[in-house]
């Protein structure tokens, strides 16, 4: 028997053996991604090599390599394909100070980009939207609140930065030292790029200080790569020190894979290549084949774009040699081998989380701890909250029922959004709410729009249809649903759908509007393309390039018609936009207003901006606002003018402000008795406001970003030096300083003891700091640690170095511990330009902020 068994065995062996050796070794799952990565480079033409190194890589029959496109997102929730959680925006995250909370956000995420790859998969090679490599998380420093794009940042702090960067990163990609990696997550955008958007694709940020460099704009990318050992690196649109960022050697090659030691992939900004050589653009190279050829010298892998497809020419040009695209190549194909994405789904463990996770109970809970956490209580005078909840409400404001607004931006689009209303319909009866939508966002007009009195085969909304041609013709490449008002751009490189082409493509849209009541219904469009309106089969309005949301057509509706809408639009450039809306005009009235809401005991105005003004290179023509920037950051004109007049009516107002950036609240802080920040909250963000404030949830938030005075306090936007900027460089008092938030309970900090007040090499110095709860509530409380250097005049006041948050019962004290390592006392070397710890005595500054006149402080010297 044992002989037989030996036997047998000898046998499994020898089959093993001769399926291993009949088989080439790229398709072996025994060898190394390494091994298998370079001996399929091996196997490749030149042609092929060159198609594997753009986002939408083909399929290869002949090699049995499926179709992938390596561009997918997931910001704050699986992006832009169908059902997902969707999270609080980024910055609303960091405003946790939670990075423990964080990563198991990511955890939740990457489950969920897992399950619908492996259903995506079903259907062949996976598009875009679809694929294991993530683009996020963003972890540039959010210099300047002007910046649109601000709001998928961690906030101004490099140390809160890399630490919440970090969470996402490990989040997303699981273990390391499996067989096979969960997700590859991307630092983007590497390295001094923190807008303008408007001319990003030509601005240089030259002359940057390298105490700047080195001290701000590095760090955080620094961790993500040493300490996260994230797979991708996404390069930025504009120059660095006159080199566009995507072919800069001394960021790609003397920072990133020298000194740095990276080996992973580094992938351009969609469509960075072609800046080396548009017209208007950067011009540093004279056409497609010199600009991929430096790219790919430099270390960019793979291109967002279609540049790469030149690379052939290059190679017979002589600008570049085969055996420099190998070595991006195999990068590429050792990624996939890492994900398992050429291998049978049957051999990798991540492949098998079921699709049950998506947007499950358990993340919809998750999504809501998140939205508490990240809301910051600014101001409570006199204790306006928490709500009584036998008091009568006026629900006011732009911002009171918009669901689309709290999904930010790279968002998914979750099975349920609750608004603000909805959450405090939760709370109260019908008898005690009133809801007045009392102005838009910036206008004096405001749309009340009816679009979900639209719906066609029993669907609300409207059907979609899109070709990738300019003429619809054949059939149609992409049909789906569109339930909310439009709000499509293809700036930042964001499809109307997917499937759909950036450019070259046209759409059709329709569904039947069955009014409610007879009124004039207006028409409202804001588009880059040519649009053409047709009401009951006959064409009523057309144009090109509508600006300002303007009424393009006014319907006169009879309450019991039906009116068949359909929606034409072609688009053959770039940056193709379709805002469209539909409702009854509604000039502001605001002693109207004050009517509506004269019975209330308090006002809740929802008030601030959203997604729809602020975001990635937009075109908005809207008074303030700049390519998705914003010129001023004060309260839209029309809500100040309407918080005053309810201040002088005698109204208590609670200031609830969307925004994914600072807002100037000065006058708002006279105007209103409670201000709470509220972000873009995300898809429970209704539930968790509601929760606040009626006083089920004790707000702990902290602000990751300054909250500055005025406009005036800011340096040019177009100034990447640090000075007077953030809460490290800024001289004057801010209106709320970074790490500000209240809660309805009180903490008190006593003095703290460290375990050594000399810190060597390899040594910790623990930190313990004794913090009690002096109020009425539990309560959570965000310890922050900061570091400063007295000597250092020219380097920042001082330095977020550690924090944690903590809850704390009320009547007790709890004792903080937080480990300093010596790495943690790194400071900028002037003598060498870099970052390491400096002997000589700094001293470690605690509190609940950054304020430094509420920081307590403790010597501690560097051996």
């Amino acid at each position: 028997m044992k002989k037989k068994f030996q036997l047998l065995t000898g046998i499994g062996c020898l089959c093993l053996c001769f399926l291993s050796c009949s088989q080439p070794p790229y398709k072996n799952p025994a060898l190394t991604p390494e091994e298998r990565a370079a001996d399929l480079v091996g196997r490749l033409t030149l042609e092929e090599k060159a198609s594997l190194m753009q986002n939408t890589s083909p399929a290869i029959p002949r090699l049995g390599i499926k179709a992938y496109d390596w561009w997918n997102e997931a910001l704050h929730g699986v992006g832009r394909a169908g059902l997902a959680t969707v999270f609080p925006q980024a910055i609303g995250m960091g405003a946790s100070f939670n990075n423990d909370l964080l990563y198991d956000v990511f955890t939740a995420v990457s489950d969920e980009a897992r399950a619908k790859t492996a259903e995506f998969s079903k259907e062949g090679g996976l598009k875009r939207y679809q694929g294991l490599t993530m683009w996020t998380p963003n972890v540039n420093i959010f210099r300047d609140p002007r910046w649109g794009r601000g709001q998928e940042t961690y906030g101004e702090d490099p140390y809160l930065t890399g630490q919440m960067g970090m969470a996402v990163v490990r989040g997303l990609q699981g273990p390391e030292g499996g067989k096979y990696d969960k997700l590859h997550a991307c630092a983007k955008h590497f390295a001094v790029h923190s807008g303008p958007e408007w001319n990003r694709h030509s601005f240089d940020a030259e002359n940057v200080d390298p105490r700047d460099l080195w001290e701000t704009y590095l760090p955080a990318f620094k961790d993500l790569v040493q300490k996260a050992h994230v797979k991708e690196v996404m390069c930025a649109y504009n120059r660095f020190e006159g080199e566009p960022c995507c072919g800069s050697n001394r960021l790609l090659v003397q920072i990133l894979r020298d000194e740095w030691a990276y080996d992973g992939i580094i992938v351009s900004d969609c469509w960075a290549i072609n800046d080396f050589f548009n017209k208007g653009a950067h011009e540093t190279e004279p056409d497609k084949e010199h600009a991929s050829a430096k790219a790919v010298l430099t270390g960019t892998d793979v291109e967002c774009g279609e540049s790469y497809a030149s690379l052939p020419q290059a190679v017979k040009a002589g600008l570049i040699d085969e055996k420099k695209i190998d070595i991006s190549l195999k990068r590429l194909m050792k990624a996939r081998f890492e994900l398992g994405e050429m291998d049978n789904p049957e051999l990798v463990s991540w492949a098998q989380i079921p699709y049950s996770v998506v947007d499950s109970k358990e993340h919809r809970e998750l999504a809501l701890r998140m939205a508490r956490e990240s809301l910051v209580l600014l101001q409570n005078n006199q204790n306006v909250l928490p709500l009584n909840k036998s008091l009568k409400v006026a629900v006011v404001g732009p911002n009171a029922n918009d669901s689309v607004m709290q999904w930010g931006n790279y968002n998914g689009f979750p099975g349920h959004t609750v608004t603000l209303l909805e959450g405090i319909r939760q709370y109260l009866p019908e008898a005690q709410l009133i809801y007045e939508p009392g102005c838009d966002l910036t206008s004096d007009v405001t749309l009340q729009s009816v679009f979900q009195q639209c719906s066609m085969d029993g669907k609300q909304g409207f059907n979609a249809k899109y070709w990738n041609n300019t003429k619809q013709e054949g059939e149609p490449d992409v049909t789906t649903q569109i339930s909310t008002p439009f709000h499509f751009i293809t700036t930042g490189a964001t499809a109307f759908a997917a499937g759909v082409n950036l450019t070259d493509f046209s759409a059709s849209y329709e569904s039947v509007f069955r009014p409610e009541k007879s009124e004039d219904i207006a028409f409202r469009f804001q588009t880059q393309g040519i649009t053409k309106l047709s009401i009951n089969g006959e064409e009523v309005a057309s144009g090109v390039n509508f600006k300002n949301n303007a009424k393009i057509y006014t319907l006169q509706a009879e309450a019991g018609k039906e009116y068949r809408i359909k929606i034409d639009f072609m688009f053959r450039f770039r940056d193709a936009a379709l805002d469209f809306d539909m409702g009854r005009e509604i000039p502001v009235d605001l002693n109207k207003t004050i009517q509506r809401v004269k019975d209330a005991d308090i006002i809740v105005f929802a008030g601030g901006i959203s997604p729809a003004v602020e975001g990635e290179e937009m075109r908005v023509t809207i008074p303030g606002f700049k390519g998705g920037d914003r010129e001023t950051i004060e309260l839209p004109s029309i809500q100040s003018r309407l918080l005053a007049e309810l201040k002088k009516a005698g109204k208590k107002v609670v200031f609830v402000n969307f925004s994914g950036s600072a807002i100037a609240l000065t006058p708002e802080t006279k105007t209103c008795d409670a201000i709470l920040q509220a972000w873009y909250p995300g898809q429970a963000g209704g539930t968790a406001i509601a929760n606040v404030l009626f006083g089920d949830y004790n707000p702990a938030g902290r602000l990751p970003v300054t909250f500055y005075k005025s406009t005036s306090q800011l340096p040019d936007f177009e100034d990447y030096s640090m000075k007077g900027r953030t809460y490290r460089y800024m001289a004057e008092a801010p209106l709320f300083p970074f790490g500000h938030g209240l809660s309805y309970t009180t903490f008190r900090y006593g003095d703290a003891s460290l375990s050594t007040q000399e810190v060597k090499e390899g040594e910790q110095a623990i930190l313990t700091i004794p913090v009690s709860n002096t109020g009425e509530r539990d309560g959570e409380e965000v310890v922050q640690v900061y570091l400063r250097r007295p000597g250092d005049k020219e380097g920042p006041s001082h330095a977020l170095r550690a924090f944690k948050r903590v809850n704390i019962a009320k009547g007790t004290t709890g004792n903080v511990t937080i480990s300093l390592s010596k790495e943690d006392f790194e400071w900028f070397d002037t003598e060498t330009n870099t970052m390491r710890p400096i002997e000589g005595d700094y001293e470690i500054l605690y509190g609940g902020t950054s304020e430094l006149k509420q920081l307590k402080a403790i010597p501690v010297t560097i051996k």
